[in-house]
């Protein structure tokens, strides 16, 4: 589902934002997710051949996949995160439910939503569960195929072991630096794994080398 010149409110952008899993040098305060529901709703229901009797009856706050932040080893204007709950037919039936949004400040840029075994764009996942990135399973194969440990990936990028982990699961979105610093470890055109990436407009980013991780 591609959203056309969709801006998000401040009461929506609050909920896609509220993490609690994460911990916060200071805590935000409780986020009510009443709105987010509702707007799933209207997107659901924007769709011609979507039945009205099912509505999103419940959501959990969302789990962060890739963060905006214009620092020297992350240059992404992009949020995209995914929200999981659940859906209730007329009947009562319950199916789990996922979606996955991306936007840009207050923009909406991509939504995805999974119902049951019904999918609402690409999906590889069970029912129900989170899409990883299809970069995942791209990068594990260049790494496995040359014999790459994620040890000695993390090394090569100077990043976390666990950045190196969450990219290869798909649960982290190779942003522009990212590339270019996995790119330089494979030994690769980084033109060329930006395209496979679904970043066939990304610029030179250089790394840092000063040993930091994330």
């Amino acid at each position: 589902m591609e959203p056309v010149e969709r801006v998000l409110s401040a009461e929506i952008i609050a909920a896609l934002t509220d993490w609690p899993r994460i911990v916060h040098a200071v805590q935000p305060e409780p986020v009510d997710l009443t709105s987010l529901r509702s707007f799933l709703n209207e997107m659901l229901r924007e769709l011609p051949w979507w039945d009205h009797a099912w509505q999103v009856t419940r959501v959990e706050p969302a789990r962060p996949h890739e963060v905006a932040g214009d620092g020297p080893r992350r240059r992404t204007t992009c949020t995209e995160v995914s929200v999981p709950g659940v859906v209730t037919g007329d009947r009562e039936q319950v199916l789990p439910f996922s979606a996955r949004i991306r936007f840009e400040n207050d923009r909406l840029l991509r939504f995805q939503a999974k119902i049951g075994d019904v999918v609402i764009g690409p999906a590889t996942a069970p029912a129900g569960a989170f899409e990883p990135h299809p970069f995942g399973a791209v990068f594990s194969k260049l790494m496995d195929r040359r014999g790459i440990s994620i040890r000695e990936m993390a090394v090569r990028c100077l990043r976390a072991m666990s950045t190196i982990s969450s990219l290869r699961h798909g649960v982290l979105n190779p942003h522009r630096v990212l590339v270019h610093e996995v790119a330089r470890a494979l030994e690769m055109s980084e033109e060329d794994l930006a395209a496979i990436a679904g970043l066939d407009d990304i610029e030179s980013a250089p790394a840092r080398s000063d040993g930091s991780t994330s």
